[in-house]
């Protein structure tokens, strides 16, 4: 809850400047940045440093690379001892700017890897069934047997051989 109303503030401020999609690259940068290094986060949340030692840690890596508002928010987020939170801000922001542009991430489950053609096509269907812009994330998963499995919006569409040989065993106990 508190990264997401980090998120709420910033997007309200992205877009009454405009700058919605730039601060969006902006945190991904950031959220790239520090997802491989967890004790970057703790580094921030040290009690052994000063607020302004923090802070500066987050200038040396950040200015230049971030608009002046990422940075600004997560030095907040830092004095105020949220800095913890921070991911979650760049995934809540990211939420509120696909939201409001009606951009859908759909996850692709199959069990052996899309061709190009496979991704396109389904994308282009998935855009036409949904009237949105579709961001398609493949992930491979052996226990599909076959077919595909779909997550988007809390819903989950399956037609995969597996989900067919449950439904089948399910119907032969009743």
């Amino acid at each position: 809850m508190i990264g997401h109303n980090y998120a709420q503030a910033l997007f309200s401020l992205a877009l009454d400047e405009k700058l919605d999609e730039a601060i969006l690259k902006d945190l991904q940068t950031v959220e790239k940045a520090i997802a491989p290094e967890p004790d970057f986060l703790r580094l921030l949340s040290s009690p052994n440093l000063s607020k302004a030692e923090r802070c500066g840690v987050l200038d040396t890596c950040f200015r230049g690379q971030v608009h002046t508002y990422v940075l600004s928010c997560m030095k907040l987020m830092t004095e105020k001892g949220c800095a913890r939170y921070i991911p979650d801000v760049c995934r809540a922001y990211t939420d509120l700017y696909r939201e409001m542009h009606g951009i859908v991430s759909v996850r692709a489950a199959t069990a052996v890897p899309m061709t190009e053609e496979q991704k396109q096509r389904l994308t282009k269907r998935l855009e036409t069934m949904t009237g949105k812009k579709i961001i398609l994330e493949p992930v491979l998963d052996p226990g599909c047997l076959g077919g595909v499995r779909l997550d988007y919006d809390g819903l989950r569409v399956e037609d995969t051989v597996r989900h067919r040989l449950d439904s089948v065993r399910d119907w032969l106990k009743a």
